[in-house]
């Protein structure tokens, strides 16, 4: 989907992000879904949209160290 189909959503950066270009950023939308979307696109790119559960999913995954293999 692309970024711009979603104009009510709410899109922020990591606080861990160093300040240049190459970040991830997430919105959190009404309907549960999560957004992400690279910031080098300004806007204009695609978005990834995933459920909450899926969101949760891939950040216990995260904090389980579970993507050190790929």
């Amino acid at each position: 989907m692309k970024s711009a189909d979603l104009t009510d959503a709410v899109w922020r950066k990591s606080s861990r992000s160093n300040g240049d270009a190459n970040c991830v950023e997430v919105a959190f939308m009404n309907d549960g879904r999560v957004g992400m979307r690279d910031s080098k696109e300004n806007g204009t790119g695609s978005a990834l949209l995933v459920t909450r559960r899926e969101w949760v999913a891939f950040q216990g995954g995260l904090l389980d160290d579970g993507f050190t293999g790929l």
